[in-house]
């Protein structure tokens, strides 16, 4: 490891402290699409970046077939070489402000959702871009970003607040070397990641198989019913932030889309809770529902094993009383798989996708025999252990190796301030 050069570069090129700068004064936000409506987003004719394309890229994925219609004439920023795009909003403070750095040279109009704003620096010379790709997703920076939010159900970022942000400028000696560090661990990651991507893709390719049923046949004793025959269907929501007695000291899971990135898909505890004043007429979905994100981050589910609440970017399946055994909630678990990628092709687009409402409840879905359920649940749990369980083999070494970078990018990025 180079942190011993690190430290001496630091030693050399500023001993008294690193400068740190408001981005107020190093550079200028501007916002995103505006006066866009759900047509335009259908057979567009310019590429745009959407929402999860920043959430999910540090480095800003150019690549994309998103597109939105533009007019000729029609005034609309757009993204730049250098950028530092950031997420607006979100259904939690801790979700908002995720930021993505333009790499990549761009050679065509490339547009921003609404949702969305990016900062543009004055002098792109003062810093190495792939510096400010681990930057701003840092823990120290992070904790500032979270604190321009502001909201009670929906979150959304201060610009007045966010150009207050201080951010660390080392001399370039100093990013050019950190940046070395911490590749080399993303670098191992990726490594990993595309490991566990080709097995996942295996696994895809015989969940598919067996989950896959032919609609106008019902041979095999094979049942089909409307979603919602067989569920009743509600959205999650989310207390007042506001009303300390909804959150302080409560037990009661209240669960995010954190939560099934932290913790998987089966959940049976959320990192944030609730207490009983907070549940609307004194009522939980009960365990062995099933949330799936409807609206943002779209087609993301997972099996709730308790009693619980969600926000409202989940939307809840909870058996009917005269479905229940007819319909193993394990095989269902499964087959929402499925379900999550028609939900991504059957939204309504304008800036924040949602789920077609109307379409999701119609949608037809499959009820094999019981024992033909259980059947494909025992082979897929399986396949399931062997690409995502976390306690074992690749999936544990690409956590042990994301929780390195992870503490190596804090500890680099944490600089005493110059006076």
């Amino acid at each position: 490891m180079k942190m011993s050069k690190i430290d001496d570069l630091i030693k050399q090129y500023c001993p008294n402290g690193v400068k740190y700068k408001e981005l107020g004064n190093i550079g200028i936000f501007y916002g995103g699409l505006s006066g866009k409506s759900k047509e335009d987003f259908k057979d567009g004719n310019c590429k745009y970046i959407t929402y999860t394309n920043i959430y999910s890229n540090p480095a800003l994925k150019i690549d994309i077939e998103d597109k939105v219609n533009i007019q000729n004439g029609e005034k609309q920023n757009i993204i730049q070489y250098g950028d530092v795009l950031f997420t607006g909003s979100s259904e939690t403070p801790d979700e908002c402000g995720f930021s993505s750095v333009v790499t990549q040279k761009i050679k065509e109009n490339i547009y921003l959702n609404s949702f969305c704003f990016g900062f543009r620096l004055n002098d792109l010379t003062q810093f190495n871009l792939h510096f400010l790709k681990h930057l701003f997703r840092s823990y120290e920076i992070r904790k500032q970003i979270v604190g321009t939010a502001s909201g009670v159900t929906r979150f959304n970022v201060s610009k007045k607040r966010f150009a207050k942000i201080k951010i660390p400028v080392p001399p370039l000696p100093v990013q050019e070397e950190i940046v070395k560090v911490l590749d080399a661990f993303t670098a191992l990651e990726a490594e990993l990641e595309a490991e566990r991507e080709a097995r996942k893709r295996q696994y895809e390719y015989y969940r598919n198989k067996l989950l896959t049923f032919d609609e106008n046949t019902t041979g095999g004793g094979i049942n089909w019913k409307m979603l919602s025959e067989v569920f009743d269907i509600k959205n999650g929501y989310t207390p007042s932030k506001a009303n300390k007695e909804f959150w302080k000291n409560g037990t009661i899971p209240w669960f995010r889309m954190e939560d099934i990135r932290e913790n998987g898909r089966i959940l049976n505890d959320s990192i944030q809770h609730i207490t009983p004043q907070a549940v609307k007429g004194g009522k939980l979905f009960p365990a062995n529902s099933i949330i799936v994100a409807t609206t943002a981050t779209i087609g993301e589910h997972a099996l709730i094993t308790v009693d619980s609440l969600a926000n409202q970017r989940f939307t809840f399946l909870s058996k009917k009383v005269n479905r229940y055994n007819e319909l193993d909630m394990k095989f269902f678990y499964y087959y929402m798989f499925v379900i999550d990628e028609w939900c991504k092709n059957n939204t309504n687009v304008s800036g924040f996708a949602s789920v077609d409402m109307n379409k999701f409840k119609k949608l037809m879905i499959p009820i094999p025999p019981i024992e033909e359920q259980e059947r494909i649940v025992a082979i897929l749990d399986k396949f399931d252990s062997l690409v995502n369980d976390i306690s074992e083999g690749l999936p544990a070494e690409l956590t042990a190796r994301r929780q390195q970078y992870e503490y190596y990018r804090n500890k680099l990025l944490t600089f005493d301030e110059a006076a």
